[in-house]
């Protein structure tokens, strides 16, 4: 985790713990300087990532606020880290099916751009929040890039140890939606019945310089997920 990462997220904790109302200002970015002891460049960069998360807004004269809390038990549907469901208010934890290397299928090879020769990891799994499935997800990552991953790993947060293991630099993604009716394949895993709705969400992960290293599709479960969206003007 980078420096101004790890600032905005003891920020976001403070303030989550603390349960401050919408409205509630925050010290200036001379006080957070001195709290946190870190540049000024880091208390700006860990702001603008808040502000994109829709933790706080900044008025320009007038300070850092805090924005108004999400509602309790809400994933972040733009959220670009992966699963990563932001939830303070609500545990959440996965079940392993398995983790294979594989060669790669047409379609993941071509959201990936693997090379003829490379292997991925599939990873097979149910996500939880609440003890309430969620969603069934179905990931795909390079062994190029990141070189192990077991049951373990997939068990906690596989981007935590692709940041600090294996050293990659997250970027960006690129998601897809689609409605869709369940099949027979995958609505047992969520406890439902074939032909039930359910929202497809396929995302394309990438680094800092752009390199696609990991491929997943969830299917989320209709009743039990639910999401919200932060709109941020800049």
């Amino acid at each position: 985790m980078l420096k101004y990462e790890d600032v905005a997220e003891k920020i976001k904790q403070m303030i989550y713990q603390q349960s401050m109302p919408k409205g509630t200002q925050l010290p200036n970015i001379e006080g957070l300087i001195n709290q946190y002891q870190v540049s000024r460049t880091t208390i700006i960069k860990a702001l603008n990532r808040l502000e994109r998360h829709g933790v706080i807004y900044q008025v320009q004269g007038s300070g850092i606020f805090v924005r108004q809390p999400k509602k309790v038990s809400y994933l972040n549907f733009l959220e670009s880290h992966g699963f990563s469901v932001d939830l303070n208010d609500l545990p959440g934890s996965s079940q392993v099916f398995n983790v294979d290397l594989m060669q790669p299928n047409v379609k993941v090879k071509e959201n990936l751009q693997c090379d003829d020769n490379e292997q991925v990891y599939y990873i097979k799994r149910l996500r939880y929040a609440d003890g309430k499935v969620y969603g069934f997800e179905q990931s795909y990552y390079r062994k190029k890039l990141v070189s192990y991953l077991n049951k373990e790993i997939a068990e906690n947060s596989i981007f935590s140890y692709v940041q600090e293991v294996c050293k990659i630099n997250i970027g960006f993604s690129d998601k897809y939606f689609k409605a869709i009716k369940l099949d027979a394949e995958i609505a047992p895993y969520l406890g439902l019945q074939a032909g039930d709705p359910a929202l497809c969400v396929e995302e394309i992960f990438y680094t800092t310089s752009g390199e696609p290293f990991d491929f997943s599709q969830i299917v989320y479960h209709y009743e039990n997920a639910k999401f919200y969206v932060q709109s941020h003007s800049k």
